[in-house]
């Protein structure tokens, strides 16, 4: 018999742990038993129920009480989806006018606020690009502008016409002069992908007990539900 941990074969005896034989490696003192219990785990049958669920308004813990499936469970299966994916879906159409509009949400408690900007085309569905950042009243327009880099670097490389904007004051910074739109009238695409956001996301709702206690949790479900929204299943 060998230790687990450093290899070793000076095992000894050291009682029973619920009733199987407990061994002591002699070498670096870690105790283990011969023979381990598989895990449990959950089918994946139910993975993708309780990932669809989340995916489709419900919060954790409700999806809990429900499938009886705890919390912190489903916390880890968002974490493990959204890990494996990138920000957005593939896109083959480069967009010849974009809009771009921010979203508000908080992190933790509500003086976090915290914003979602995204960008998408104007003529598509679906969500192209994305960052999340603060862009509030008492940050500099510096600070504001280092929010908004990240996702201009993206969006820059689609050379569009236009772009449609709400007249943020970062935008000008890098929107050549003649290429940007200030009209809420032309953004109906980007407020509908972001209301649509809202109405998956528990997290995201209006008036809503549930609520972001992570920022990383809230950009995993974000590349989660926009995967889900484009192929219309999880694909685990």
């Amino acid at each position: 018999m060998q230790c687990p941990y450093c290899g070793a074969t000076e095992i000894r005896k050291n009682g029973k742990r619920r009733g199987k034989q407990n061994h002591i490696c002699t070498k670096c003192e870690r105790q283990f038993i011969d023979v381990y219990d598989p895990p449990k785990g959950y089918s994946e049958e139910l993975k993708q129920e309780c990932l669809e669920m989340y995916l489709n308004g419900m919060g954790f813990r409700p999806i809990e009480r429900v499938k009886g499936v705890h919390h912190t469970t489903i916390i880890f299966w968002v974490k493990q989806m959204g890990e494996k994916l990138p920000d957005v879906p593939e896109e083959n159409v480069i967009p010849e006018v974009g809009e771009l509009d921010e979203l508000e949400t908080f992190v933790g408690f509500k003086k976090n606020k915290i914003w979602l900007w995204t960008a998408v085309n104007h003529f598509t569905q679906g969500i192209l690009a994305w960052v999340l950042g603060d862009h509030s009243l008492v940050l500099s327009e510096v600070e504001v502008a280092e929010t908004f880099k990240p996702l201009w670097e993206n969006i820059e490389k689609w050379k569009c016409y236009f772009y449609v904007t709400d007249g943020w004051k970062v935008y000008p910074s890098f929107i050549p002069d003649g290429d940007q739109i200030v009209s809420k009238t032309y953004m109906t695409r980007v407020e509908n992908e972001n209301t649509r956001l809202r109405h998956y996301l528990a997290r995201l709702h209006r008036k809503t007990l549930c609520y972001s206690k992570s920022e990383q949790i809230l950009r995993y479900s974000i590349k989660l539900l926009l995967h889900y929204l484009k192929y219309q299943t999880i694909l685990l």
